[in-house]
């Protein structure tokens, strides 16, 4: 009965995942063929090659976190603001409204951040108050920016949901002995909102890291992304093998910076439910 339930997903898996990576594995080893894709061979080339791309592996393993950080910082008040301070009745219409951008096209939406980035924009508005010289479009500023905006609806919902399970006795419990705002926050609120974050970065960092629209669009093909090395290596020098030695750098990447996340996050909340157990 168990694998009768799990075939179904597991097949999705097989199908969608595995052999999708193992192909990509495969082709990471071969050669360029004359006329661009893959030729069959055996080679570490492109793996040595990868140095090439340095930069838009910096950009992204540099912008990427930066990204998710400043996402869950803007998102955690949101999120505390609808799980403790709003009334029940309101809280579905609020995080309604908060997913509300996915309703539109996200190259839509970066299109309407060209526009305020642009010069005509927010510098312009600014040179009205004397503050010249301003560039932000095609700055990794503007990347930045669009990753907030982008991926805020995507942070906000987790860490509700563990907001929302948030013992309020607790707090006053911590207020009662003398504790201030700020250490209730570091020492109950936060340690229980843990798993919500983790859920919400893993969300956004792994979307950022993969990400060609946000860096093309806002970035203007300046700041440089993986996901933009993969399109230019696929697509217009059809460097097959180089673009799959990459695909599988970036999954490595990805694989070990989260494993390595989540076990300190976890294990930090769980020693901190523990203490207040």
């Amino acid at each position: 009965m168990t694998a009768a339930l799990l075939a179904p997903a597991g097949v999705f898996f097989l199908f969608l995942l595995i052999i999708p990576l193992a192909v990509v594995l495969v082709f990471s080893f071969g050669e360029r063929a004359p006329a661009g894709g893959y030729a069959a061979a055996f080679t570490f080339d492109n793996y040595l090659n990868l140095p090439a791309r340095s930069k838009a592996f910096i950009n992204t393993l540099t912008l990427a976190p930066l990204g998710t950080l400043l996402t869950a910082i803007i998102a955690f008040p949101v999120a505390y603001f609808l799980a403790v301070k709003v009334s029940p009745r309101w809280r579905v219409t609020m995080l309604v409204l908060i997913m509300a951008p996915f309703w539109t096209s996200q190259l839509l939406r970066y299109y309407a951040w060209i526009m305020l980035l642009g010069a005509k924009g927010i510098p312009s508005w600014l040179a009205l108050i004397g503050i010249t010289d301003v560039r932000l479009i095609n700055t990794p500023w503007a990347v930045l920016i669009g990753a907030v905006y982008g991926f805020l609806p995507l942070m906000v919902p987790p860490i509700y949901v563990s907001l929302e399970k948030l013992d309020k006795r607790l707090l006053e419990a911590s207020a009662d002995l003398g504790a201030t705002p700020v250490s209730t926050f570091f020492q109950i609120t936060l340690p229980l909102a843990l798993p919500g974050v983790a859920t919400g970065s893993m969300l956004v960092f792994i979307l950022l890291m993969g990400d060609y629209i946000l860096p093309q669009y806002l970035g203007g093909g300046k700041v440089f992304f993986i996901g933009n090395a993969l399109v230019d290596l696929f697509l217009q020098s059809r460097n097959w093998p180089f673009g799959a030695a990459v695909s599988v750098a970036l999954v490595l990447i990805m694989l070990v910076t989260i494993y390595a996340y989540m076990r300190f996050v976890l294990s930090r909340g769980d020693r901190r439910r523990a203490a207040l157990v």
